[in-house]
């Protein structure tokens, strides 16, 4: 049962046919005629009509019937008036797009416009998508949840903007293969595919690890809610719910199941343990350095006489090109001294006996080793490298740590020290620093129209309260300048119940 199911999946690729037969320029201005025009409706002389004559009535209906077979046109179900037997024949047989035909046009309308470009990538969209997964984040914890109706607004509209930015992406990288492992680059090529990379994939690269934190914690707030959101959504919004009943396959827009979703999630999470899209993106800009360095070694050879043999091999096939069947036989054993030899040293299987008799084109495939093949030597390459050892820059990254971990306790008693007379000590770097921070984190956590807040760092044993005092402030003066807190009583010391609201001030 489920080799039929997908044999019938394959047999839909069958509408792809009139894309790679001899005639396909017909065809596609058939099929353009079609999809010009919404819920068309054509015989094969409305077709003739609009292309103003190119093909007889007599060869369109040929066409149009093959298009049928191959599933890209269905017939038409509208009723035929005809006033005469000469309009009959001409009105009838109509044909109108089917699903599939208009999706495969469409596709290869896109694929002859955009193709060998390099396709900017839309990197303004990626912060479009971390601000938006932010707000539907920040409406969705809010008291009663986020109405159904924005929150479906505000999904299509974030899935629509990841979506356009995740093809630039693919696009982009797949030009940038293309081009960048060529070995015939010249110099002004070179050069533009390398501003292109140190610039341009290099901005990408780092627009994507900025935003990439922001997403994935956002989508860790967001998914333990998202079935109910999205069932929310189904309630208020039905869409094509009544064909589904009707068992007809629909398709829902972009952000509406949680398929969509986990395909998001992949983009930025490692969910099968092969990297995710993030980490992927890295590594292909990686590669594309590499290949930019190889490029840049031949180059450099190519001009100083190196090892280049680029226009003695250019001149040779222009040789080959020009030479008939016997003269291209003897330039090749000039050229390279190969001759008839049949396996090149290589032993075949020993359970195969094969003739000696036997051409390399129908005979036997035999694995060749890859130092044989890249190099044409067996000899392993280099020698065996040992393991590295990190016990040094443990050593010093541990120290590092210590002395840190130090200077944040000393500026810890530092501040337990100050105390009530915050107001008349002048804070060192490391205190004054310690101090921002944890005003930081209490006014970040602070909500609207708060009357007192407080932050305590456990590890240091030291603690922030903001007191709300109209008319009063605080100061603190600090190594680097004084910092001014209008309406605003800070109280410091240890951490448990001695900040007392009373030393505010």
């Amino acid at each position: 049962m489920e080799e039929d199911h997908d044999a019938t999946e394959l047999d839909r690729l069958t509408a792809y046919t009139y894309l790679t037969v001899h005639d396909r320029a017909v065809y596609l201005s058939v099929m353009r005629v079609f999809t010009s025009t919404l819920l068309a409706d054509l015989s094969a002389h409305d077709v003739a009509e609009r292309l103003a004559g190119e093909l007889t009535v007599e060869t369109l209906a040929a066409r149009l019937e093959q298009l049928k077979i191959w599933g890209n046109l269905i017939p038409s179900s509208r009723p035929v008036k005809a006033a005469s037997i000469r309009e009959y024949h001409r009105v009838r047989s109509r044909y109108q797009l089917s699903a599939l035909g208009e999706r495969i046009q469409r596709q290869a309308d896109e694929i002859l416009a955009s193709a060998d470009a390099a396709r900017e990538v839309s990197r303004e969209l990626l912060a479009l998508v971390a601000r938006g997964l932010r707000e539907l984040e920040e409406l969705s914890a809010a008291p009663g949840g986020i109405e159904p109706r924005e929150g479906l607004e505000r999904i299509s509209t974030m899935f629509a903007q990841f979506g356009q930015f995740a093809d630039s992406v693919r696009d982009f990288y797949a030009y940038l293969g293309q081009v960048i492992f060529r070995y015939d680059l010249d110099t002004t090529e070179f050069t533009g595919f390398k501003e292109l990379l140190l610039d341009y994939a290099e901005t990408i690269t780092d627009d994507v690890a900025h935003f990439a934190p922001q997403i994935q914690a956002s989508l860790r707030a967001l998914w333990p809610g998202l079935p109910e959101l999205l069932r929310r959504i189904d309630e208020a919004d039905q869409g094509l719910a009544a064909l589904e009943q009707a068992e007809i396959q629909v398709q829902r827009s972009r952000g509406r199941g949680l398929d969509d979703w986990a395909g998001l999630r992949a983009w930025f999470f490692d969910e099968t343990g092969q990297g995710s899209q993030v980490d992927q993106l890295r590594d292909a800009t990686l590669r594309a350095l590499q290949a930019l360095l190889a490029n840049a070694k031949r180059m450099i050879r190519s001009s100083t006489g190196g090892l280049s043999r680029q226009r003695d091999l250019l001149r040779l096939a222009a040789w080959f090109d020009a030479a008939d069947d016997a003269s291209a036989h003897d330039l090749f054993v000039a050229a390279f001294g190969l001759y008839g030899a049949r396996h090149l040293a290589l032993a075949p299987d020993a359970d195969r006996d094969v003739p000696a008799t036997t051409s390399w084109w129908d005979g036997p495939v035999i694995g060749v080793p890859v130092a044989l093949r890249e190099r044409g030597s067996r000899a392993p390459k280099g020698r065996t490298a040992g393991p590295e050892d990190y016990a040094e820059q443990r050593a010093r990254l541990r120290r590092h740590a210590e002395e840190e971990t130090r200077r944040q306790r000393a500026a810890a008693a530092e501040l337990r020290a100050a105390g009530p007379r915050l107001d008349g000590v002048r804070l060192s770097a490391a205190a004054t620093r310690l101090l921002l921070d944890l005003l930081a984190r209490s006014l970040a956590t602070a909500p609207p129209g708060f009357e007192q807040v407080e932050t305590v760092d456990e590890d240091l044993g030291v603690g922030l309260r903001i007191v709300r005092a109209p008319g009063r402030g605080s100061v603190v003066h600090g190594a680097d300048g004084d910092l001014t807190l209008d309406d605003l009583g800070l109280v410091v010391g240890a951490a448990g119940p001695d900040l007392s609201v009373e030393e505010a001030g």
